[in-house]
């Protein structure tokens, strides 16, 4: 095993992918380290990154006793945080075959959760949030000897909680697919001592087979609403219009569209002001509400905040802060606009395209790991 030091942690290895492909990395925190994979290789080697060796009580499991002793002896010599890059062979230690998978499957799990692209533009279905939660809350729980302390991934209430309403339209489902899935997560919930909205109620009709019957059969579309071309003021002629692009990144999960071209932008006159028009297609059920978008053309820009349909509408300025006039508007080199939604970050559109394929692959033929949320959403497709 090669031990490599980088801004101040030990990692087994470089970061899986490289940072300007985060979206192509599933990661799992467990207690003193986080584990990351790089979801369309499976045969990628996993990369430990140690946050804590102390806590990291589970070590022994994937890289066997010696394996454990020899890592902790090692770095417990050396200085920490460690200030320069450095790398260290450790010969006799590796990580046990079989040991990770169950591990690399969860951490799919939550990938899944915070990336999977759903695009009504590119015809990739969205996944039901409920099973899913569902599922890696119950392989959480298999996994609960890497959790001997509180971490981001080991919330199985967080997971729970919400789900009870759709848990509900789910009890009569014809498929003994869910149905099973769902017993066994009101089996753990119940188990956990979960209180909530809908949860006494889904209780009770579990206990009651009778229940079952009296619950109206239904259904919900998680897609919401689309940017479309008409994206100036209502009977303004637009000065200039255009598309961009949101990094997935940069934005909340579950929001947005996840194809590109996803944003639709136009620049007009409302009333005495010169305004950029902005859409973002939205894809539900979270709404947009609050997520920042910026405009930049030149010395001209604008910010704001869409609303929960993913719309926005920003008067333009110059760098005095200086509105825009309309001559000056006619008069502007359009080009080179940029549309920023969400965080300043780093991703290239290499990697979203890495991950539409990976998940159409995953859609048109479920792999060995494949969770059953994935699988209905492969079956809806044909």
């Amino acid at each position: 095993m090669r031990l490599v030091a980088d801004s101040g942690l030990w990692s087994s290895g470089p970061v899986p992918a490289g940072l300007a492909a985060l979206p192509l990395v599933a990661v799992l925190e467990v207690s003193g380290a986080v584990l990351s994979w790089t979801v369309d290789e499976p045969t990628a080697a996993t990369q430990i990154t140690f946050t804590d060796l102390s806590r990291a009580d589970w070590l022994w499991r994937v890289v066997g006793e010696s394996g454990h002793v020899a890592v902790a002896s090692t770095l417990g010599t050396l200085a920490a945080p460690v200030a320069e890059p450095r790398t260290i062979e450790l010969t006799s230690v590796d990580i046990v075959p079989g040991s990770v998978g169950p591990l690399r499957r969860l951490a799919v799990g939550h990938w899944l959760r915070r990336w999977w692209p759903a695009s009504r533009r590119d015809g990739i279905a969205g996944l039901d949030r409920a099973l899913l939660d569902v599922e890696v809350a119950l392989l959480s729980v298999g996994a609960q000897g890497f959790f001997t302390d509180d971490t981001l991934d080991s919330d199985l209430a967080e997971l729970l909680v919400p789900h009870a309403p759709a848990l509900i339209m789910h009890v009569r489902d014809d498929d003994p697919r869910i149905r099973d899935l769902v017993r066994a997560g009101v089996g753990l919930a119940d188990d956990i001592g979960i209180d909530g909205v809908g949860w006494p109620e889904l209780f009770a009709i579990l206990d009651d087979s009778t229940a079952i019957l009296e619950i109206p059969a239904g259904g919900r579309d998680d897609y919401a609403l689309a940017a479309g071309a008409d994206v100036g003021p209502r009977g303004a002629t637009p000065i200039a219009r255009g598309v961009a692009s949101i990094n997935w990144s940069a934005v909340p999960p579950a929001i947005f569209d996840a194809g590109e071209s996803n944003v639709d932008w136009s620049v007009a006159v409302a009333g005495s002001a010169v305004v950029a028009v902005v859409r973002a297609a939205v894809i539900g059920p979270d709404p947009a509400t609050g997520v920042a978008v910026r405009v930049r053309s030149g010395a001209v820009g604008g910010g704001g905040a869409l609303d929960a349909a993913g719309h926005a509408t920003l008067t333009l300025v110059d760098t005095q802060q200086r509105p825009m006039t309309e001559s000056a508007a006619w008069d502007h080199d359009w080009t080179n606009t940029s549309v920023l939604v969400g965080a300043e970050v780093s991703e290239s559109r290499q990697s979203r395209e890495r991950v539409r394929r990976w998940a159409r692959a995953r859609l048109d033929g479920p792999a060995d790991d494949a969770f059953l949320a994935e699988i209905l959403a492969g079956e809806s497709s044909y």
